[in-house]
């Protein structure tokens, strides 16, 4: 095997991506607040692309709304091949990670807007800065510390931060947009109808494009086109990303190996992994902490803080329980109830959307330090925590793997 060969391999696993994110993560922390600061801030500012298609935007710009939005096609690929055929082809077992996420959405909300209930000026207005978990970095901790952990599992986070970002990208469309593009929404889900009809479609017109134009050429300009649009209507730009990806093909065809899903994952991962993640780390985690004196006082500060950790955990443990309880959906067999609060634990880690809804929320230097402070130190004590709890959980599968049985009845005994 090739030099080549063996990076590319290696990028393929959550465990190596994770390690890059999160070093890159603490590498932009240290330099946003070494002496070398500046250089940090002009090049995160510097600004490029065609300002003919108002694509002239600024490195940290194109790195949250462009190079994220390849992890985003990848995560809305792996959901489409779970929904066809994995684990959430089972409706009763999709309900739970989909009602873990709206309860992981709400309750946060909820309480930080009872922590600032009683605070003056635009302090409330940051109530959806806790909405949103961040799904890279949430895989890459459950990569790194649950080895032996569930198949399962991730998916059930996979689902879960999925549909929590977009609701949180909702929310930022709706009340934290002032100007959204209709005519150019509108064409972006024309190209999106035109790539689900190419990828799926049966007809004779369909099948003789895709044999005359290699899928590369037919897909990636349409996908770039599909991105700008909704870049351009004012939705975040990784919603179509995620689209896409629910749009592949995941069955094969006549003379095909592969399907275009898998062959598109298998080809985009190293570089989602090895450059994507890892340089939208670079140039969104550098956040300055100078300026901030009276952080610790600030209900802006214990809002998020709260709203993070004990909201989500709340929200995100006690809806999967009570849809559990209360309803005809279920919990993985292979899965325990500890297992579940480690993910609840884990969604608070906010960081990317969260920090895009602070900028959104507040004029003040003074509200917005304190409130990427908070997320910065909340995501911070998510991943310890979380770590802490799946990593019992970790040791004991692996302590059982010896002895684990595929089949549903052999499974219940390994749950506690």
């Amino acid at each position: 095997m090739s030099a080549v060969s063996r990076i590319t391999a290696a990028l393929r696993s959550d465990a190596v991506s994770g390690s890059l994110l999160i070093g890159a993560a603490v590498l932009a922390l240290v330099w946003a607040n070494s002496p070398l600061s500046g250089s940090y801030e002009s090049l995160r500012s510097l600004t490029f692309g065609p300002s003919a298609l108002h694509l002239d935007l600024s490195v940290g710009t194109w790195a949250a709304d462009g190079l994220l939005a390849v992890f985003f096609f990848i995560v809305g690929n792996e959901l489409k091949q779970e929904l066809v055929h994995g684990e959430l082809r089972d409706p009763r077992r999709a309900a739970l990670p989909i009602a873990a996420a709206i309860g992981g959405v709400a309750v946060p909300a909820l309480v930080f807007l009872a922590v600032n209930a009683t605070a003056g000026g635009e302090a409330a207005g940051g109530w959806g800065i806790p909405m949103a978990t961040d799904i890279a970095f949430a895989v890459a901790v459950l990569a790194v510390v649950g080895r032996h952990l569930p198949t399962p599992l991730r998916t059930f986070l996979l689902t879960l931060a999925t549909v929590d970002d977009m609701c949180a990208v909702l929310v930022i469309a709706v009340a934290y947009t002032t100007g959204l593009d209709f005519t150019m929404l509108a064409l972006a889900a024309v190209g999106l109808l035109v790539f689900g009809y190419l990828q799926n479609g049966k007809g004779r017109a369909v099948t003789r494009v895709r044999g005359v134009v290699p899928g590369w050429l037919l897909f990636g300009p349409l996908a770039v086109v599909v991105w700008a649009l909704m870049h351009a209507s004012g939705v975040h730009a990784t919603i179509a990303g995620v689209a896409m990806g629910l749009l592949m093909r995941t069955r094969t065809r006549g003379g095909e190996t592969v399907s275009p899903s898998h062959r598109t994952e298998e080809v985009l991962r190293p570089f989602s992994s090895g450059i994507a993640l890892p340089v939208f780390a670079l140039m969104s985690a550098g956040v300055s902490l100078s300026g901030a004196g009276g952080f610790f006082t600030s209900t802006i500060t214990w809002g998020v803080l709260a709203g993070l950790l004990a909201g989500k955990f709340v929200g995100i443990f006690g809806a999967t329980w009570l849809t559990n309880r209360f309803t005809s959906a279920h919990l993985n067999p292979q899965l325990a109830w500890p297992d579940i609060a480690g993910i609840a634990v884990l969604g608070g880690i906010g960081f990317t959307v969260s920090l895009l809804i602070a900028e959104l929320s507040y004029t003040s230097e003074a509200h917005l330090t304190d409130a990427k402070g908070a997320i910065l130190l909340a995501s911070f004590a998510a991943c310890v925590l979380a770590a802490v709890v799946l990593g019992r959980r970790s040791r004991h599968y692996g302590r059982l793997a010896p002895y684990h049985v595929d089949g549903p009845e052999d499974q219940a005994w390994t749950r506690a």
